[in-house]
């Protein structure tokens, strides 16, 4: 196995055939045939269609490691060329659409400032869709909703954020400008999914006061929660940064007291460790947080942010 024809397999599944993969190579088609056919002979499987140019289940699973050894490979070679304070290479980071839309604006303008030879790639997606890409080594780091259990990532908290609840001017919840949980397990809500921590922690809350919430529907996905939420589908339970105060529409927030914060932070496989763009991006995450999270609605910094349940 060489590096040459883990280098083709991944410019086929990028480009989605033998040319394509040729032109991003700098080679001609022969080559890259040549390259597949003998790490297929050593693996002893197909690993792409011919017919169709895709990646068989197989060759899918050899290019996922593939992309993790090239990347590393990167890595070594950026980390050496990198110098005292002079940070160069690729990091890759994961983060969730509501933190998004206010921190990247903010976080890729100071990572541009402070390390000009630093390529930031970002990647939108739930907590659920991008802890398997960071365990996996698709990607360096993410932004996501905590807790993150996994022995294998090192997690630290950014923020908290208050949860409120988006109310369609027309809905029957909008003559309520605070509600419990009690009252609100009497309405159909829009919630995420069972599997995802936020629920979890929504639930957790509610069987504490004794009652359990109604789903009208769940959806994967805060932005497309509070989207159809702001469409008038119905109420949802979404974080604060979903609602941005600049932020006007048909709807209403309400308050939930008895909901805890979320806590959105930054995780990070110990092993391997990151590269050096990837550890001063997480610098800056910090003093772009410290600076501009108390001006966001409902989102908290500092030691007093994380009891998770608000007074």
């Amino acid at each position: 196995m060489e590096l040459r024809q883990l280098s083709s397999l991944v410019a086929i599944a990028e480009q989605g055939s033998f040319s394509g993969a040729a032109r991003t190579l700098g080679t001609v088609q022969s080559n890259v045939s040549a390259h597949i056919a003998r790490l297929e002979k050593d693996l002893g499987v197909t690993l792409v269609d011919r017919l169709s140019g895709k990646l068989t289940d197989d060759g899918e699973i050899v290019a996922e490691r593939a992309r993790r050894i090239l990347h590393e490979l990167d890595d070594i070679e950026t980390d050496i060329k990198s110098r005292d304070d002079h940070v160069t290479g690729d990091t890759r980071i994961g983060v969730l659409g509501t933190t998004a839309r206010w921190l990247m604006p903010r976080m890729l303008v100071a990572l541009a400032k402070a390390h000009p030879d630093v390529r930031t790639v970002v990647h939108e997606g739930s907590t659920s869709s991008l802890t398997p890409r960071l365990h996996n080594g698709g990607i360096d780091a993410a932004i996501v909703h905590l807790p993150v259990e996994d022995n294998e990532f090192r997690v630290e908290a950014l923020f908290a954020e208050d949860m409120l609840l988006i109310v369609p001017n027309k809905h029957e919840l909008s003559a309520y400008e605070s509600i419990t949980l009690k009252e609100l397990a009497r309405f159909p809500l829009l919630l995420p999914p069972r599997s995802t921590a936020f629920r979890r922690i929504v639930d957790r809350a509610a069987a504490s006061r004794g009652v359990v919430l109604q789903s009208q529907a769940e959806i994967d996905g805060v932005r497309l929660l509070a989207s159809m939420a702001f469409e008038g589908f119905g109420a949802a339970i979404a974080p604060a940064s979903a609602i941005p105060g600049w932020l006007k529409g048909d709807f209403m927030r309400v308050q939930v007291p008895e909901l805890p914060r979320r806590v959105v932070g930054w995780a990070q496989r110990y092993r391997p460790q990151p590269n050096r763009a990837t550890q001063a991006a997480l610098e800056i995450a910090h003093e772009v947080v410290a600076r501009s999270g108390p001006r966001q609605p409902g989102v908290h910094v500092g030691k007093g942010a994380f009891p998770f349940a608000r007074a």
